[in-house]
């Protein structure tokens, strides 16, 4: 499960607006799309022929679509005749269980974050720019803060949680809590909100795995690499801990409803 976000794409020096020049690049990006498009429209104009190809062609294949449309229903057809000729009482025939499905793959359950998972983990830990600290001084050449630069954000999470499953993890907690299929890191504010709490930093996201690997991973991220650029100019926290042996709890399952008639 891989987030996709970003913060500005790096520093930008004493009276640069990384947002401005963000909306630049957008608008520039923007201007030659609609060259392209135009560009297609006249390459179509000129020579419909040769992008559209030859429209008998797709007569033949209609014909194959409803054709075989038309075995299928007749599939279907057989079939319920079948069943009303069984009966109403006859239970529907069920194929024997295989192996595969009465019992997981090795290792799928702690895939799926539903097993208890031993091993050796990385954690890292963000944090926001201690308020001792939010007064300066800064770096000579870097803009003054905003607010925005001292706190963690939400892709600074999420560049954390890519890079160690980049990295081979094979389990991760966020805060404790149990990465699935279903999490979904989501900021408000300048909190985290996983599950059903919501948490104030520091945010502390932990993988169990290769840990030269998992290391490796988070030096050669780009986005990770951003981020460590605004902990060495504005005092964001960065931390790596190695754990020699760590256990992440199992996810608990979600809770199913189901739509039940109305009464009568």
């Amino acid at each position: 499960m891989r987030w996709t976000a970003r913060r500005v794409d790096r520093l930008h020096p004493l009276g640069a607006s990384p947002r401005r020049r963000l909306a630049g690049v957008l608008g520039a990006g923007l201007t030659g799309l609609v060259v392209a498009l135009a560009g297609v429209t006249a390459g179509e104009d000129g020579g419909s022929a040769s992008v559209r190809g030859d429209p008998r062609s797709y007569g033949a294949g209609l014909a194959d679509v409803v054709a075989a449309d038309r075995a299928g229903v007749d599939r279907a057809r057989g079939r319920l005749a079948q069943l009303r000729a069984d009966g109403p009482g006859t239970p529907p025939a069920t194929a024997a269980p295989t192996r595969a499905a009465q019992a997981p793959p090795a290792g799928a359950l702690e895939q799926a974050g539903l097993a208890e998972t031993h091993g050796a983990a990385v954690t890292v830990t963000l944090d926001d720019t201690p308020r001792e600290r939010r007064a300066g001084p800064w770096q000579p050449g870097l803009r003054p803060p905003v607010a925005d630069d001292l706190v963690v954000h939400q892709q600074d999470v999420q560049a954390v949680v890519n890079a160690l499953w980049a990295g081979g993890a094979r389990a991760m907690t966020i805060m404790g809590i149990r990465v699935t299929a279903r999490t979904a890191v989501r900021c408000v504010g300048n909190t985290l909100r996983l599950e059903d709490g919501v948490y104030a930093p520091p945010f502390v996201i932990s993988a169990i795995g290769d840990q030269n690997r998992l290391s490796t991973a988070l030096e050669d991220d780009a986005d990770v690499a951003l981020y460590r650029q605004y902990v060495a100019a504005y005092g964001l926290g960065y931390d790596v801990e190695m754990v020699t042996n760590a256990t992440f709890p199992a996810a608990s399952l979600p809770s199913a409803r189901y739509a039940t008639p109305l009464p009568e």
